[in-house]
């Protein structure tokens, strides 16, 4: 699996204004890890016990290559393969026609990845079409009864050059120790086993597809226990793109059918992109329908798994009640969700936005096919003294149900709701600063970037309006943005600053999160997603200044200032006021400011855990979680947000 969109393009667009809700380096910079440290790899060494790979053929064409055993409850593969073909031209489309009913997530793949129910038998065909090429073939499986105690997840395919991530489950209740990895087979790697549950590496350079079988091990209540995972590294053309010129994830246009099914990958995420698709090949949602019809957003979904799509087509069928990001979604020309975003982010270079799919998973398969590598901005702002967590939150519980990752945990759509409602109102945002429906019909192109460089000279963004009319005035924020979001060097002053000086800076100031001084761009959209979570859902946003612990616990992070609802502040009202009538004209701006509830002040010296209770209509702290969520879901402390931690920023 990959992460983010492309470490070369980052760094490439992070340095201009282009990139919006980006994390980036500076400008002589080919790497956005600047400023964060590299984690450690190792050459893993090879298995001494090898077992041969099972190879079935059939009568067409289609060669699959199966394990030696199928256990129930184990995660498991089968690959399939053209013999003299890479499946880089190929198209992939599996069925399960035989046996318990499995959850398939990677049906377009050319490894199927599963977890099999029950011991039994089970029956799939594979459907391979390409130039020249065109063909069907049928595999059976038998599983053995359930004996695995470990288990590693997920078999799947990466491009060469792309980022790997594998989790090793165990059962519950159980400790595993001493574990180790190897390669049984494939090429050598370097690997990252510094959370040996999580292994990091990034897929060898090959020159056609190659298989790698990892094998794990370890010591469970004294006794050895083992799991093979597979990695199917596939070949790819030769990077030509000056945009994303580091390996992309396959995508391909969620609707087969969508009119622009065969222009979505190469103008929006292709490794070949060396210029801006013109109006004519990919416009604007809104420049051709302008009846927030479903199927017309939906013919614009680029995925790199169906379940990505499927789950934002029941969001937006399901609730999307006050057609909000049906209206939003006219200012794009497409949507991405790929497993190897992280984390989101819109581009004007080719006006789609780019979702991170853990917003987006219903059932613990297919949170298995996202990258869990760390975001490069973690170590960004070490050397500050403070922190700026943030939180959403209703009735003083939070709205968010936190899974960790170590959870096979399953989640309901009204469950995703308040994570991917508040992703979408700030990335939209981004795109309705720069391309407003108002504009829509104005539009010469050829190249939407030739509108933005137009609009953007003019100073005509919605953005640009608001950074005229109610400027930002903390000079202390903005530096202090530059290190914690942009991986600028703090200076011997900024080190200096304690909570009650940033305190001080930001609560006399007019942003409405500390995330605002990254650009007039994160201003705007920050203004937008707060106010329309309060709107729309009586969700808010809590934000403060703390000191920074050692140990970084809801219970060590201790507050020096802090807001819940700063949107509704009457130094914020009128700016936030401006951005809702400039992106949503359906709504007036000032009256839906007035009628969000007053700001609620938190107690200095209080932890954020205590801070959690201090709206008046309920101090008592309930649970941690959404009332949502019901008696059969487990419940999980909910991990601690950092201000930007869910978008990357443009360096202006």
């Amino acid at each position: 699996m990959g992460m983010s969109v492309s470490q070369k393009m980052l760094a490439l667009v992070a340095c201009s204004s282009l990139l919006i809700s980006c994390g980036g380096g500076d400008e002589d910079s080919n790497n956005p890890n600047n400023g964060g440290t590299t984690p450690p790899s190792v050459s893993l060494l090879r298995c001494t016990d090898n077992i041969a790979p099972l190879i079935i053929t059939t009568s067409s064409s289609i060669r699959f290559q199966t394990e030696s055993t199928y256990t129930a409850g184990q995660s498991s593969a089968i690959i399939a393969n053209i013999p003299n073909r890479d499946s880089q031209s190929l198209s992939f489309l599996w069925q399960q026609i035989d046996g318990q009913n499995i959850e398939l997530v990677s049906q377009n793949s050319p490894v199927l990845a599963f977890d099999i129910p029950a011991a039994g038998s089970y029956r799939f065909s594979l459907h391979v079409t390409g130039n020249n090429l065109d063909v069907t073939g049928e595999i059976d499986i038998n599983a053995d009864a359930a004996i695995g105690m470990l288990n590693a997840r997920q078999d799947h395919q990466v491009v060469e050059g792309n980022n790997v991530s594998l989790r090793l489950g165990q059962q519950s209740g159980l400790s595993a120790a001493n574990i180790s990895w190897c390669v049984a087979s494939g090429p050598d790697l370097n690997v990252d086993i510094s959370d040996p549950f999580r292994p990091l590496f990034t897929a060898p350079a090959i020159s056609q597809d190659t298989l790698t079988r990892l094998k794990v091990s370890a010591n469970i209540s004294g006794n050895q226990h083992k799991d093979d995972v597979f990695v199917l590294t596939t070949a790819a053309p030769a990077i030509s793109s000056s945009y994303f010129d580091t390996p992309v994830a396959r995508t391909y246009a969620y609707r087969p059918s969508s009119p622009y099914a065969n222009v979505l990958s190469q103008c929006v995420y292709s490794n070949q992109l060396n210029d801006s698709c013109t109006i004519n090949q990919l416009p604007l949602i809104g420049q051709t329908s302008n009846d927030l019809n479903h199927e017309t957003i939906l013919d614009r979904v680029l995925v790199s798994h169906d379940w990505m799509g499927d789950n934002f087509a029941a969001f937006l069928t399901q609730l999307d009640p006050n057609s909000d990001f049906a209206r939003l979604l006219q200012s794009v020309t497409a949507i991405v969700i790929s497993y190897d975003i992280r984390p989101s982010f819109y581009w004007v270079v080719t006006g789609a936005i780019y979702l991170d799919p853990n917003d987006l998973w219903l059932t613990p398969i297919q949170r298995d096919t996202i990258n869990e590598a760390p975001d490069y901005r973690s170590n960004f702002g070490n050397e500050l003294n403070f922190m700026m967590p943030w939180r959403y939150v209703k009735n003083n519980q939070y709205a968010s149900l936190s899974v960790p990752a170590t959870a096979r945990a399953y989640r309901t759509l009204a469950q995703i709701n308040p994570d991917l409602a508040s992703l979408l109102y700030h990335e939209l945002a981004h795109a309705n600063d720069f391309f407003p429906r108002s504009v829509h019909t104005s539009l010469a192109g050829p190249r939407l970037l030739d509108d933005y460089r137009r609009r953007n000279a003019n100073k005509s963004l919605i953005s640009d309006k608001v950074s005229t009319i109610y400027p930002l005035s903390s000079t202390e924020m903005t530096g202090l943005a530059n290190v914690s979001f942009l991986g600028g060097a703090a200076n011997n002053l900024q080190k200096t600053y304690q909570p009650s000086d940033v305190s001080t800076f930001f609560s006399t100031d007019i942003a409405s999160d500390f995330y605002a001084y990254s650009s007039t761009r994160e201003d705007t959209a920050m203004l937008f997603e707060e106010a329309m979570m309060s709107y729309r859902y009586q969700i808010l946003r809590d934000v403060a200044v703390t000191n920074k612990p050692a140990v970084l616990t809801a219970d060590t992070l201790l507050i020096d200032w802090g807001q819940r609802g700063r949107i509704a502040d009457d130094s914020l009202e009128n700016r936030a006021a401006l951005v809702i009538d400039e992106i949503l004209p359906e709504l007036n701006g000032i009256s839906l400011i007035e009628s969000l509830p007053e700001p609620v002040a938190m107690t200095q010296g209080q932890s954020w855990r205590q801070a959690l209770a201090i709206s008046p209509a309920n101090r008592q702290l309930k649970s941690l979680n959404n009332t949502a969520v019901n008696d059969s879901t487990p419940r999980f402390e909910p991990e601690l947000r950092l201000s930007g931690d869910r978008h990357r920023h443009p360096q202006q």
